[in-house]
């Protein structure tokens, strides 16, 4: 059964980490008889550049037709003068709208290989192993009225509007819940209900949606911005973290800096299974921007565009032995010395993105024996 991936490489050092990717891809299918079919579009400043768009109605019509999109980074200084609605970001802002992917999957993982990059101490981040789900689709970014409003004698009013409604907690719980329950069986919830009405009902809809259907998994409620103070202070007592855009966009980005390069870090971006065929649609990529500055330089770090393929072997077609052997293939070659720039320290061997690339491939196809 051919499994159908849209690869959107973007700009800057997207195309050159999405090779990696492609040489992994290459090698599952002639060895694992893996069954991968593969098509290439343009997003980003690329897209506007062949079509006045940040993406064409075409490639977006075949990332909905895909089993899930592999999206590499977009932006650069070239772009910085075009018009808003067709900026390079606006084309992963329609990939998401469009294929109403709500559920963000950001881990922060810490391998041990890399516990001293860490602004924090090594103990505190070394084996660390977070997963914090984000509600994307909904809250203060979207909500409405969204406006500045001119009250006159030199005064302004800036307006945004944090708005939830009880199934789109559900739907984001659900999925903290789903994967809490295949690692460590706990979600720390978090919100701001000393101070907003939309923490109060998101803690009460996450409590009773917890109780009537995942009683077995552990679950904690948490201010946001102690959750802040904690991921900080003592990373490894969380698990799953599941809270809404605002405070999910924040939160996971203190979790990146915990271990030590975005560099490293992928995502997953799922909307909601299909009534019929129960697949979800699904984008996946690096934290990491487009590094201008360093794009075409072949230095750039290609581990988190490869990771985020890892996580979409395990979440878009259920390759979970595919996907651990990848991660550790990953760790492995991080245990051998092997480092690009970003994460180069004392002692270790420095290395460009196609190396790195085929180090990572040659320890995954010795653990796929």
């Amino acid at each position: 059964m051919t499994k159908k991936l849209f690869l959107l490489p973007g700009d800057g050092i997207g195309p050159e980490a999405m090779a990696e990717v492609e040489k992994i891809i290459a090698w599952m299918n002639s060895a694992l008889a893996a069954g991968f079919e593969t098509e290439t579009g343009l997003v980003g400043g690329s897209a506007y550049d062949a079509h006045g768009a940040a993406i064409s109605d075409d490639d977006m019509a075949r990332a909905m037709a895909a089993d899930a999109v592999l999206f590499g980074a977009v932006g650069g200084p070239k772009w910085d003068g075009v018009a808003y609605e067709v900026r390079p970001e606006a084309g992963l802002l329609r990939l998401r709208k469009d294929m109403q992917l709500f559920a963000n999957l950001r881990p922060a993982i810490c391998y041990p290989a890399l516990a001293a990059s860490s602004s924090l101490k090594p103990e505190v981040v070394e084996g660390l192993d977070i997963l914090i789900v984000r509600e994307l689709t909904g809250g203060v970014y979207f909500g409405e009225p969204k406006e500045i409003i001119d009250l006159g004698n030199g005064q302004k009013r800036g307006i945004d509007t944090q708005v939830y409604d009880t199934f789109e907690i559900e739907r984001i719980s659900g999925v903290a819940f789903e994967l809490a329950r295949t690692r460590g069986n706990k979600v720390c919830s978090m919100e701001k209900h000393n101070v907003m009405k939309s923490g109060v009902l998101w803690k009460e809809v996450v409590a009773a949606y917890h109780k009537a259907n995942y009683a077995d998994v552990e679950l904690t409620h948490m201010l946001a911005d102690a959750g802040g103070m904690q991921l900080v202070r003592w990373p490894k007592q969380f698990d799953v973290i599941v809270t809404d855009n605002l405070f999910g966009d924040m939160l996971s980005d203190v979790a990146a800096m915990l271990t030590g390069s975005l560099g490293m870090l992928p995502s997953a971006s799922l909307g909601a299974p299909d009534a019929i065929s129960g697949k979800r649609k699904a984008l996946y990529e690096p934290v990491h921007g487009s590094a201008p500055d360093i794009a075409g330089k072949g230095i750039a770090n290609p581990i988190a565009m490869i990771a985020s393929f890892a996580m979409c072997l395990r979440y878009s077609f259920n390759m979970v032995g595919e996907a651990d052997m990848l991660d550790r293939a990953i760790a492995n070659t991080l245990d051998k010395g092997l480092r690009t720039g970003d994460i180069m320290s004392d002692g270790c061997t420095q290395v460009g993105t196609s190396q790195m690339g085929d180090a990572v491939l040659a320890e995954f196809q010795a653990l796929a024996g």
